[in-house]
């Protein structure tokens, strides 16, 4: 596992996709992805943003594509939010080409011109991530790689929402158990994903949380 944090110079295009996002805010950093959706485009965030000069949060519902569902605390100019962000239709392959196992953290912000993004993963994600900005013409300024550390109040933090969702289910109905009180057919239709999708998202979590707790046994 290891983090990725890149560092992109948006051009023409990309400046004209965001510019709704800045009429409102100079920039904002995303502090904790909640929860990503990518079959439905819908992402749940914790941001800190900073609004433009006589611009008021409580007079303002949206930050472009994001609606605001609370606001955590002000200072000055500068909030803390809970948003929810959901994409167009016309962006949806886009979105869903992201999906590649990853786990979004900081720093990730995004301004007007720069967009700085990192997230954990496995190196050939990662890479295939790095294609994704190269191959939509995003001129890359700075990248880094570098072993991810996590800390270890709470190890499920290491893992991806749609595996953390299914490893919690699998422990709840008692997958777990011995003997099983329900099966791997069962459990897939209470998380609503197919055998198939449970069993790799089962052993992706297992495997992460192993590594995670073996680390310098090897």
């Amino acid at each position: 596992m290891r983090k990725l944090t890149i560092e992109i110079e948006l051009d023409e295009k990309g400046r004209e996709e965001l510019k709704p996002m800045f009429e409102k805010v100079h920039s904002y950093e995303i502090l904790e992805a909640l929860k990503i959706d990518y079959e439905e485009g819908i992402c749940v965030d914790l941001i800190e943003c900073i609004l433009k000069e006589d611009l008021s949060i409580d007079d303002i519902k949206s930050i472009g594509k994001m609606e605001i569902l609370s606001v955590i605390k002000s200072e000055g100019n500068k909030h803390t939010c809970l948003v929810k962000y959901f994409e167009t239709e016309d962006k949806m392959d886009s979105f869903r080409e992201l999906d590649l196992d990853l786990i979004s953290t900081t720093p990730t912000i995004i301004s007007e011109k720069k967009v700085t993004y990192s997230c954990i993963g496995e190196n050939e994600n990662l890479t295939k991530l790095v294609e994704i900005f190269r191959k939509e013409g995003s001129k890359i300024l700075n990248m880094s790689f570098k072993k991810a550390a996590y800390q270890r109040q709470d190890i499920l933090s290491i893992l991806t929402d749609k595996q953390r969702e299914v490893l919690v289910a699998a422990y709840k109905f008692g997958y777990y158990n011995y003997p099983k009180k329900i099966n791997s057919e069962q459990l897939s239709k209470k998380v609503n994903v197919s055998k198939a999708t449970l069993m790799q998202h089962l052993r992706k979590a297992e495997g992460r949380i192993l590594d995670d707790i073996m680390a310098g046994y090897s």
